[in-house]
Protein backbone atom coordinates (compact mmCIF):
# COMPACT_ATOMS: atom_id res chain seq x y z
CA UNK A 1 0.00 0.00 0.00
CA UNK A 2 1.20 3.12 -0.64
CA UNK A 3 1.59 6.41 1.65
CA UNK A 4 -0.72 8.52 0.26
CA UNK A 5 -3.90 5.09 -0.22
CA UNK A 6 -2.43 4.44 3.37
CA UNK A 7 -2.91 7.92 4.74
CA UNK A 8 -6.52 8.10 2.97
CA UNK A 9 -7.32 4.91 4.57
CA UNK A 10 -6.56 6.32 8.03
CA UNK A 11 -8.20 9.55 7.36
CA UNK A 12 -11.44 7.80 6.26
CA UNK A 13 -11.53 5.95 9.72
CA UNK A 14 -11.48 9.47 11.49
CA UNK A 15 -15.02 11.25 12.76
CA UNK A 16 -15.88 14.41 10.86
CA UNK A 17 -14.27 17.77 13.11
CA UNK A 18 -11.67 14.98 14.34
CA UNK A 19 -8.46 16.97 14.32
CA UNK A 20 -4.99 15.31 13.59
CA UNK A 21 -1.11 15.35 12.82
CA UNK A 22 1.07 13.22 12.00
CA UNK A 23 1.38 11.27 15.27
CA UNK A 24 -1.92 10.44 14.65
CA UNK A 25 -1.42 8.39 11.30
CA UNK A 26 1.05 6.87 12.72
CA UNK A 27 3.41 8.23 10.03
CA UNK A 28 7.36 7.05 10.43
CA UNK A 29 9.68 10.51 10.15
CA UNK A 30 11.60 9.16 7.60
CA UNK A 31 8.20 9.37 5.23
CA UNK A 32 7.14 12.79 6.48
CA UNK A 33 8.20 14.39 2.90
CA UNK A 34 6.07 11.98 0.80
CA UNK A 35 3.25 12.15 3.61
CA UNK A 36 3.31 16.44 3.48
CA UNK A 37 2.71 16.25 -0.47
CA UNK A 38 0.09 13.70 0.13
CA UNK A 39 -1.73 15.64 2.89
CA UNK A 40 -0.82 18.86 0.45
CA UNK A 41 -3.17 16.85 -2.59
CA UNK A 42 -6.16 16.03 0.11
CA UNK A 43 -5.99 19.69 1.01
CA UNK A 44 -6.45 20.72 -2.56
CA UNK A 45 -9.19 18.33 -3.00
CA UNK A 46 -11.13 19.62 0.05
CA UNK A 47 -10.96 16.15 1.63
CA UNK A 48 -9.34 17.63 4.69
CA UNK A 49 -8.86 21.61 5.94
CA UNK A 50 -5.24 22.41 6.96
CA UNK A 51 -5.18 24.86 10.99
CA UNK A 52 -1.78 25.22 10.74
CA UNK A 53 1.76 23.63 9.82
CA UNK A 54 1.19 19.79 10.51
CA UNK A 55 -2.78 20.01 11.96
CA UNK A 56 -5.56 18.91 9.92
CA UNK A 57 -9.47 18.35 10.33
CA UNK A 58 -11.57 16.22 8.88
CA UNK A 59 -14.77 18.68 7.95
CA UNK A 60 -18.00 17.26 8.40
CA UNK A 61 -20.37 18.14 5.75
CA UNK A 62 -23.74 18.71 6.22
CA UNK A 63 -27.57 20.26 4.61
CA UNK A 64 -26.71 23.30 6.11
CA UNK A 65 -22.88 23.22 4.70
CA UNK A 66 -19.63 22.43 6.05
CA UNK A 67 -18.82 22.30 9.79
CA UNK A 68 -15.47 23.26 11.67
CA UNK A 69 -14.07 21.07 14.44
CA UNK A 70 -15.65 22.78 17.62
CA UNK A 71 -13.49 25.25 19.55
CA UNK A 72 -11.84 22.57 22.09
CA UNK A 73 -11.00 19.86 18.70
CA UNK A 74 -9.22 22.92 17.35
CA UNK A 75 -7.31 23.82 20.49
CA UNK A 76 -6.64 19.65 21.58
CA UNK A 77 -3.03 19.23 19.18
CA UNK A 78 -1.79 22.00 20.61
CA UNK A 79 -2.67 20.95 24.06
CA UNK A 80 -1.40 17.67 23.95
CA UNK A 81 1.49 15.45 23.24
CA UNK A 82 1.52 12.00 23.14
CA UNK A 83 -1.49 11.67 24.94
CA UNK A 84 -0.33 13.96 28.03
CA UNK A 85 -1.43 17.76 28.79
CA UNK A 86 1.62 19.89 28.08
CA UNK A 87 -0.39 23.62 27.53
CA UNK A 88 -3.22 25.00 28.75
CA UNK A 89 -5.60 28.01 27.47
CA UNK A 90 -5.43 31.13 29.52
CA UNK A 91 -6.02 34.71 28.72
CA UNK A 92 -9.31 36.23 28.00
CA UNK A 93 -10.79 33.77 25.86
CA UNK A 94 -10.36 31.67 29.13
CA UNK A 95 -11.77 34.54 31.62
CA UNK A 96 -14.60 34.63 29.55
CA UNK A 97 -15.39 31.15 30.26
CA UNK A 98 -14.82 31.66 34.03
CA UNK A 99 -17.71 34.49 33.54
CA UNK A 100 -14.91 37.84 34.55
CA UNK A 101 -15.36 39.30 30.70
CA UNK A 102 -17.55 39.20 28.07
CA UNK A 103 -14.92 39.80 25.51
CA UNK A 104 -13.77 37.48 23.20
CA UNK A 105 -10.30 37.97 21.86
CA UNK A 106 -8.93 37.72 18.49
CA UNK A 107 -6.45 35.78 19.60
CA UNK A 108 -6.02 32.98 22.30
CA UNK A 109 -3.52 32.48 24.25
CA UNK A 110 -1.87 29.10 25.15
CA UNK A 111 0.26 28.89 28.21
CA UNK A 112 3.31 25.97 28.61
CA UNK A 113 6.27 25.55 29.89
CA UNK A 114 8.55 24.68 27.46
CA UNK A 115 6.98 24.53 24.42
CA UNK A 116 5.67 28.42 22.32
CA UNK A 117 2.45 27.63 20.74
CA UNK A 118 1.99 30.42 18.17
CA UNK A 119 -0.41 30.01 15.63
CA UNK A 120 -0.99 32.65 12.91
CA UNK A 121 -3.56 30.57 10.50
CA UNK A 122 -6.80 31.40 8.93
CA UNK A 123 -8.62 29.66 10.65
CA UNK A 124 -6.73 29.74 14.43
CA UNK A 125 -4.49 32.52 15.95
CA UNK A 126 -3.25 31.97 19.46
CA UNK A 127 -0.35 33.83 21.27
CA UNK A 128 2.45 31.68 23.70
CA UNK A 129 2.48 32.32 27.30
CA UNK A 130 5.15 30.97 30.06
CA UNK A 131 3.08 28.70 32.33
CA UNK A 132 5.02 29.15 36.22
CA UNK A 133 5.45 25.42 35.92
CA UNK A 134 4.86 21.83 34.06
CA UNK A 135 1.24 21.68 32.88
CA UNK A 136 -0.50 18.91 33.87
CA UNK A 137 -4.13 17.27 33.34
CA UNK A 138 -4.81 17.88 36.78
CA UNK A 139 -3.19 21.28 37.53
CA UNK A 140 -4.54 23.06 33.75
CA UNK A 141 -7.51 24.73 35.78
CA UNK A 142 -5.95 25.63 38.65
CA UNK A 143 -3.10 27.31 36.73
CA UNK A 144 -5.75 29.41 34.80
CA UNK A 145 -7.62 30.47 37.60
CA UNK A 146 -4.34 32.01 39.29
CA UNK A 147 -3.72 33.75 36.00
CA UNK A 148 -6.86 35.38 36.38
CA UNK A 149 -5.78 36.43 39.76
CA UNK A 150 -2.39 37.72 38.07
CA UNK A 151 -4.56 39.49 35.71
CA UNK A 152 -7.20 40.65 37.55
CA UNK A 153 -6.33 44.73 36.86
CA UNK A 154 -6.13 43.86 32.98
CA UNK A 155 -9.22 41.98 32.11
CA UNK A 156 -11.31 43.22 29.94
CA UNK A 157 -15.01 44.87 30.65
CA UNK A 158 -13.96 43.69 34.33
CA UNK A 159 -13.73 45.99 37.11
CA UNK A 160 -11.55 45.04 40.51
CA UNK A 161 -14.76 44.07 42.25
CA UNK A 162 -16.50 42.41 39.82
CA UNK A 163 -13.41 40.34 39.87
CA UNK A 164 -13.10 39.65 43.33
CA UNK A 165 -17.25 38.52 44.01
CA UNK A 166 -16.81 36.33 40.55
CA UNK A 167 -13.24 34.92 42.16
CA UNK A 168 -14.89 34.49 45.47
CA UNK A 169 -17.35 32.40 43.98
CA UNK A 170 -15.60 29.89 42.22
CA UNK A 171 -13.30 29.75 45.15
CA UNK A 172 -16.41 28.68 46.97
CA UNK A 173 -17.01 26.43 44.69
CA UNK A 174 -13.70 24.71 45.03
CA UNK A 175 -13.29 21.19 46.77
CA UNK A 176 -11.01 21.24 49.63
CA UNK A 177 -8.10 19.57 47.67
CA UNK A 178 -8.80 21.67 45.12
CA UNK A 179 -8.08 24.92 47.38
CA UNK A 180 -4.99 23.48 48.78
CA UNK A 181 -3.87 22.70 45.17
CA UNK A 182 -4.62 26.56 44.56
CA UNK A 183 -2.19 27.59 47.40
CA UNK A 184 0.58 25.27 46.66
CA UNK A 185 0.35 26.14 42.54
CA UNK A 186 -0.22 30.41 44.14
CA UNK A 187 3.06 29.97 45.85
CA UNK A 188 4.96 29.90 42.41
CA UNK A 189 3.31 32.90 41.34
CA UNK A 190 4.16 36.92 41.72
CA UNK A 191 3.53 38.40 45.23
CA UNK A 192 0.00 40.24 44.44
CA UNK A 193 -1.31 36.53 42.82
CA UNK A 194 -0.48 35.17 46.90
CA UNK A 195 -1.86 38.25 48.40
CA UNK A 196 -4.93 38.35 46.66
CA UNK A 197 -5.48 35.04 46.97
CA UNK A 198 -4.93 34.77 51.12
CA UNK A 199 -7.51 38.04 51.42
CA UNK A 200 -10.12 36.13 49.56
CA UNK A 201 -9.52 32.53 51.38
CA UNK A 202 -9.69 34.79 54.88
CA UNK A 203 -12.61 36.46 54.35
CA UNK A 204 -14.68 33.62 52.75
CA UNK A 205 -13.31 32.05 56.14
CA UNK A 206 -11.31 28.91 55.20
CA UNK A 207 -9.32 27.48 57.54
CA UNK A 208 -6.36 29.21 59.26
CA UNK A 209 -3.91 26.18 58.36
CA UNK A 210 -4.46 26.91 54.77
CA UNK A 211 -2.87 30.69 54.74
CA UNK A 212 -0.27 30.43 56.64
CA UNK A 213 1.85 29.34 53.95
CA UNK A 214 0.87 32.15 51.82
CA UNK A 215 1.41 34.68 54.45
CA UNK A 216 4.92 33.51 55.44
CA UNK A 217 5.46 33.94 51.57
CA UNK A 218 4.79 37.75 51.82
CA UNK A 219 7.48 40.50 52.93
CA UNK A 220 5.65 42.68 55.28
CA UNK A 221 7.16 45.48 53.85
CA UNK A 222 6.36 45.05 50.52
CA UNK A 223 2.89 46.50 49.68
CA UNK A 224 0.53 45.56 47.23
CA UNK A 225 -0.86 47.87 44.65
CA UNK A 226 -4.27 46.95 43.68
CA UNK A 227 -6.77 49.64 44.32
CA UNK A 228 -9.43 48.27 46.83
CA UNK A 229 -11.55 49.49 49.56
CA UNK A 230 -11.79 47.96 52.88
CA UNK A 231 -15.89 47.67 52.05
CA UNK A 232 -14.61 45.39 48.68
CA UNK A 233 -12.22 43.02 50.81
CA UNK A 234 -12.57 43.33 54.66
CA UNK A 235 -9.28 41.25 54.96
CA UNK A 236 -6.91 43.16 52.84
CA UNK A 237 -4.58 45.29 55.31
CA UNK A 238 -3.70 41.51 56.57
CA UNK A 239 -2.17 40.26 53.13
CA UNK A 240 -0.51 44.32 52.92
CA UNK A 241 -2.83 45.09 50.12
CA UNK A 242 -3.57 48.60 48.99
Amino acid sequence: MTITSNIYKKINQLPNGKTFGYADLHIAKNDYSAAAKALSRLVEKNFIKKISKGIFYKPEQTSFGELMPDYQELLRPYLFKNGKRIAYETGTSLYNRLGLTSQIPFRIKIASIHKRINIDGKILKTQAVKSYTKVTNSNYQILGLLDAFKDIKHIPDCSITQGLHRLSAIINELTHQQQKDLIKYALLYPPRVRALLGAILENENKEVTLLIKLKESLNPLTTIQLGVTKTELPTKNNWYIK
